[in-house]
């Protein structure tokens, strides 16, 4: 039933690698001073690699989860 779904909405599927969404991660919480978990974090990794193109249109990165305790936070920080 996904499938189906997915090939009709989705025109594209970007990956990032986890160093990519580390930076992202890293990113919100130093500039933007927001919690966001890892997995939240994977769509501002992605137009921070350039691998997603805008072409000077607006675009709207969904930030999501705080669900984080600090040990994690330190964990995947480092």
């Amino acid at each position: 039933m996904t499938f189906p779904i997915i090939e009709e909405h989705v025109d594209e599927i970007i990956t990032v690698s986890e160093e990519e969404i580390r930076e992202a991660f890293i990113f919100y919480l130093s500039r933007m001073k927001q919690v966001v978990e890892p997995s939240g974090s994977v769509t501002l990794a992605a137009l921070r690699s350039g691998k997603v193109t805008h072409h000077g249109g607006n675009v709207v990165v969904v930030a999501s989860g705080g669900n984080l305790d600090l040990r994690a936070i330190k964990r995947f920080v480092e």
